[in-house]
C-alpha cells in the first residue's frame, strides 16, 4: 500500500527512510514490563514483515524501575522502527495513551498492552476494518478470557454491561487495550485521568461514530504479575459517572446545576411562603398559632433556598470557567527516541 503523508509534513519530510511516513502506528503503553518486550517487539516485527506493513512502534514507558527503558533503548538500537517515551514519573495509562496519540504518525494506529496476553497476529485483521471498511474505531472483545473467575471475568462483565447501558455503545469490552483507529481519531481526543477505559465514549463525543468490535484472542500472562487490582472497578464506575456527566454537561453545567439549583429553591420558597401565609392568617383571625420560626418546616425551606442557591451558583461558576479556561494535558517527558 502507498504511503500517505500527514499535513504537517513536506515533501522533504519523505525524502529519507527515516521520515517516511508510517500505515501503522502502534502505540505500547507500559509499566515494569521489561521481560516482555524483548519478544513483544520481535512478534510484532515478525508479523509486519509477513505482512508487508510499514509500521512504527512507540512504547511509551510510565515511569517504570525495573529498567523497562534500557531494553527500549537497546531495541531502538536494533529496529529502526522502535520509537520511545519515557515520562519521570508513573502517571497512569491514560497519559501514556494520550502522548502515544500525540506522536503517532501513523495512518491508522493500534494499541495494545505490553505483557503479551494482546496477539499482535490482530493486528492486519484491525488494520483490515479500519481501512477497507471504514471504522473511525474498533475495540478488541477478549471473549474467552484467561483471567481470574471471581477477581475479573465476573466484575468486568457487570462492569461491561452497565457502560453500554449509560453510554448506548454496543461493545461487550470496553477495557480492551487493543483497539484500532483511524489516525484522525486518535490524534484529535483527549485522555484524561482514568478515562482510557472509556475511549469509545470520547471517541463518540467527538464526533466518530462508526465504532466496531472485533473478537481477538487473549493469552494468559507470560511474564511478571498483573498492575491492576480489584479497586479498578470502583474507579472505573466512578469514571463512568464522571464521563457520562462531561460528555452532558460538560460545556454547559447550568443546564444541571442551575435548573436543579432553580427547582431545589422554588420548594423552599413555597414552603416558607406557606408558612408566612398561614401564620398571617391566623394573626388576621385572631386564632393563636406558634412563631414561624418554632416549625421545623422553616428550617427545610431555608435549608432548602441556601441549597438551591448555592447550585446555581454552581452552575454559573462552572459556565465561567468552561468558557474561560482551556483542557491543559502536561506530563514531564524525561528522554524520547
Amino acid at each position: 500500500m502507498a504511503d500517505t503523508k500527514t499535513p504537517e509534513m513536506n515533501t522533504a519530510d519523505t525524502k529519507t527512510p527515516e521520515m517516511t511516513v508510517p500505515q501503522l502506528s502502534i502505540v505500547i503503553p507500559l509499566y515494569n514490563e521489561a521481560a516482555s518486550l524483548p519478544e513483544l517487539a520481535e512478534w510484532i516485527d515478525r508479523v509486519m514483515l509477513q505482512n508487508r506493513m510499514n509500521y512504527e512502534v512507540i512504547m511509551v514507558d510510565d515511569g517504570s524501575s525495573d529498567g523497562s527503558w534500557d531494553v527500549i533503548e537497546k531495541l531502538a538500537e536494533n529496529n529502526p522502527f522502535v520509537r520511545g517515551i519515557k515520562f519521570r514519573r508513573n502517571y497512569g495509562k491514560s497519559a501514556a495513551l494520550h502522548c502515544g496519540f500525540r506522536a503517532s504518525r501513523g495512518e491508522v494506529v493500534i494499541t495494545m498492552d505490553a505483557d503479551l496476553q494482546d496477539s499482535p497476529e490482530e493486528i492486519p485483521d484491525l488494520f483490515r476494518m479500519i481501512r477497507e471498511e471504514n471504522y473511525d474505531l474498533v475495540s478488541g472483545w477478549k471473549k474467552k478470557r484467561y483471567d481470574s473467575l471471581i477477581a475479573k471475568k465476573i466484575p468486568s462483565k457487570f462492569f461491561n454491561w452497565t457502560a453500554r447501558m449509560f453510554t448506548g455503545i454496543r461493545i461487550h469490552d470496553f477495557n480492551c487495550g487493543l483497539k484500532a483507529y483511524r489516525g484522525e481519531v486518535a490524534r484529535s481526543i483527549e485522555i484524561f485521568g482514568e478515562m482510557h477505559r472509556y475511549i469509545p465514549i470520547i471517541a463518540r463525543r467527538a464526533g466518530f461514530r462508526k465504532i466496531g468490535e472485533k473478537e481477538v484472542v487473549h493469552q494468559k500472562r507470560k511474564y511478571g504479575t498483573s498492575k491492576y487490582g480489584f479497586g479498578r472497578f470502583i474507579k472505573g464506575y466512578l469514571d463512568l459517572m464522571t464521563i457520562s456527566f462531561i460528555s452532558r454537561f460538560g460545556k454547559r453545567p447550568m443546564h444541571v446545576f442551575g435548573t436543579l439549583g432553580t427547582l431545589v429553591f422554588i420548594i423552599g420558597f413555597a414552603m416558607a411562603a406557606y408558612l408566612g401565609i398561614s401564620k398571617l392568617i391566623a394573626v388576621a383571625n385572631h386564632i393563636p398559632a406558634r412563631l414561624v420560626t418554632q416549625s421545623p418546616y422553616f428550617y427545610i425551606a431555608l435549608a432548602s433556598m441556601i441549597i438551591g442557591t448555592q447550585l446555581f451558583l454552581a452552575g454559573f461558576l462552572g459556565e465561567l470557567i468552561s468558557r474561560s479556561s482551556a483542557d491543559r494535558n502536561v506530563y514531564q517527558i524525561e528522554k524520547e527516541i
